[in-house]
């Protein structure tokens, strides 16, 4: 088992049980996303964690595979799919760099390319299992740009004692523009970008396979 496999099944059972921090935004980005879906789309979601994500968009999709590195985090997916008796929703293990080999339509990846030790990597196999014209959705964390963020500093700063303690994940801190462009160099154009909220804001991106 991977160091993030290991570190996210530790946390699973805390992380099922903690409520989402900003609902409004957390709903925006589900309405944004399911806008771009079809009822015929095959749909690729990486780093799925407990699966909320993959099952709230069940409804827009024909299949959707909900991946993540954590056993843990995917036995608490299954369990929720089974209990809702939602059937399109399949759960596998999967890391972002090596996901499952198949063709899909839309490729979705929230609050996970910040936590990617190899982001080019993991952006390449996305596009590689991508039908042309496909759709890569996104929403990450990028450090703020403007002002001075305490709550930030102090995370920053503690992280590397976190991490050599297990309590921490790797975590990769790209600016806006550096994100964008690492997409775009993976070949993909994109059609959509937004960040939000305006405090603590996530990139939301939408960009089709070129």
């Amino acid at each position: 088992m991977t160091t993030a496999a290991k570190f996210w099944d530790g946390v699973a059972e805390k992380y099922a049980r903690s409520p989402i921090k900003d609902m409004d935004s957390y709903e925006h980005t589900l309405e944004r996303t399911a806008s771009y879906l079809k009822k015929t789309d095959d749909v690729l979601e990486l780093g799925c964690g407990t699966g909320m994500t993959a099952l709230r968009l069940s409804p827009y999709a024909d299949t959707i595979t909900a991946s993540d590195v954590s056993p843990c985090m995917l036995a608490v997916g299954q369990k929720n799919a089974a209990e809702q008796q939602i059937e399109n929703v399949a759960f596998v293990q999967a890391d972002a760099c090596r996901p499952p080999s198949w063709s899909y339509d839309v490729v979705l990846a929230f609050n996970v390319l910040h936590l990617v030790e190899d982001l080019n990597a993991a952006l390449a196999s996305v596009h590689e299992v991508m039908k042309p014209g496909g759709l890569f959705i996104s929403k990450t964390f990028c450090p703020p740009q403007r002002g001075i963020n305490l709550r930030f500093q102090a995370v920053r700063l503690a992280l590397p004692v976190m991490q050599l303690l297990g309590k921490a994940p790797f975590v990769r801190f790209l600016s806006e523009a550096e994100l964008d462009a690492a997409v775009e160099r993976a070949g993909f154009e994109i059609v959509e970008c937004d960040s939000f909220p305006v405090r603590d804001a996530r990139r939301f991106l939408v960009a089709r396979k070129i």
